[in-house]
C-alpha cells in the first residue's frame, strides 16, 4: 500500500513538473498551436478586410512579453504596404497599424528616413571622415502625434504618398538635422569649427543637404579614466578628490579600488539606463509604434541603437 502511494505520488510529481516547464516554455516561446490559431486570424482578417489586394502574410513570431502573436503582413506590389497584426494566444485579434503605417503613411516617412538616415552613415561611417564619432545620424524632421509640441517646418505625413519616389537630399535641404557627438581630446572652439567645416566638405562632395546641426564635442572622461587606472599611478588631482572623502586615505590599494568603484558606479547608471530605454523602444516598436514617435519620446538612444532594436 504505501508502496503504491509512493508511486502515485511520484507520478503526480512528475506530472507537476512536466507542466511547469511546458508553462515556463509556452510563456518563453509561445506553442505551437497558438502560432497556429494566430495564422488563421490573421488570414480570417485579411480576407474580410483586404480581399482585393495582394497581401499576404510573411511571418507570425510570438512575443514573450506579452504574450501574443504578431503578424507580419506584406504586398509584392507596394513597398509601402506592411504592416502588423497583434494577436492573442487564442487566435483573437487584437489590433493593427494599418492606418498607422499605410493610410497615414507612416511607412513612407519611416522609409525615407531611413533613406537619408543611410546617405549621412555613408560619410560619417566612412575612412575619409577622420574624426571618432561617439554618435552621429541625419534625421528627417516630420509632423508628431496628436497631442506633441509641433515642429516648425516638419514634413507633413498627410502630403506624403505611398510608393512615391522622393529626392531625399533635397528633403534634407529643409528638414534634414545633422546630430553629431565626436570624441576628442582636443575640446575647443578652434577644433570644433575644424570638424564642422570638414563635415559639411564631406557632405557636400557627396551631395548630401541638410538643414542643421546638432553638434557635440566631448571628453569620454568616464571610461576613459576607469580604463586608464590600472595604467597609472594614482596621482591626477580629479582622482585624489574623488578619495579624499574618505578620511584622506594614502594607501595606493585603496585609492586604487575607490577610484575604479566611482567610474565603475557612473558607467553602471549610464548603462543600465541605457537598457531600460531599449526595452521601453522594443515594447513600442512591437505594439506598432512608428519609429519617429518612438524616436521623439526615447531621446536617450541613439538612432544605430533605435534602429538596430526597430530591425529585431
Amino acid at each position: 500500500m504505501i508502496k503504491r502511494i509512493s508511486k502515485i505520488a511520484a507520478f503526480c510529481l512528475a506530472l507537476a513538473l512536466i507542466a511547469g516547464v511546458c508553462s515556463f516554455a509556452n510563456g518563453l516561446v509561445g506553442n505551437p498551436i497558438s502560432k497556429m490559431l494566430a495564422r488563421r486570424a490573421a488570414e480570417t482578417y485579411l480576407k474580410n478586410e483586404h480581399s482585393n489586394t495582394d497581401y499576404t502574410i510573411e511571418t507570425v513570431s510570438y512575443n514573450f512579453k506579452d504574450g501574443g502573436y504578431y503578424a507580419h503582413v506584406i504586398s509584392s506590389s507596394s513597398m509601402d504596404g506592411h504592416f502588423t497584426l497583434r494577436i492573442s494566444m487564442l487566435g483573437k485579434l487584437r489590433g493593427n497599424d494599418y492606418t498607422a503605417r499605410v493610410e497615414n503613411h507612416g511607412n513612407v516617412a519611416n522609409r525615407l528616413y531611413f533613406e537619408y538616415r543611410e546617405m549621412v552613415d555613408s560619410i560619417l561611417k566612412s575612412y575619409a571622415f577622420p574624426y571618432k564619432v561617439s554618435m552621429g545620424y541625419g534625421s528627417l524632421e516630420f509632423d508628431r502625434e496628436r497631442g506633441e509640441e509641433p515642429i516648425e517646418g516638419a514634413l507633413q505625413r498627410n502630403d506624403l504618398v505611398n510608393d512615391k519616389f522622393y529626392n531625399v537630399s533635397e528633403l534634407g535641404a529643409t528638414n534634414g538635422e545633422l546630430v553629431l557627438y565626436i570624441d576628442s581630446d582636443t575640446v575647443t572652439n578652434e577644433k570644433a569649427a575644424e570638424i564642422l567645416l570638414k563635415t559639411r566638405e564631406l557632405m557636400d562632395g557627396a551631395g548630401i543637404s541638410f538643414y542643421s546641426v546638432h553638434f557635440c564635442l566631448q571628453y569620454p572622461e568616464w571610461k576613459k579614466a576607469y580604463k586608464t587606472i590600472d595604467d597609472v599611478l594614482i596621482s591626477s588631482p580629479r582622482i585624489k578628490d574623488i578619495c579624499s572623502s574618505n578620511n584622506g586615505t594614502s594607501n595606493p590599494t585603496e585609492k586604487h579600488a575607490m577610484a575604479k568603484v566611482y567610474y565603475s558606479n557612473r558607467i553602471d547608471i549610464v548603462e543600465k539606463a541605457a537598457k531600460e530605454a531599449a526595452d521601453s523602444a522594443l515594447t513600442l516598436f512591437q505594439n506598432g509604434v512608428s519609429y519617429d514617435v518612438v524616436r521623439a519620446s526615447i531621446s536617450s538612444l541613439s538612432d544605430e541603437e533605435l534602429i538596430e532594436i526597430y530591425n529585431k
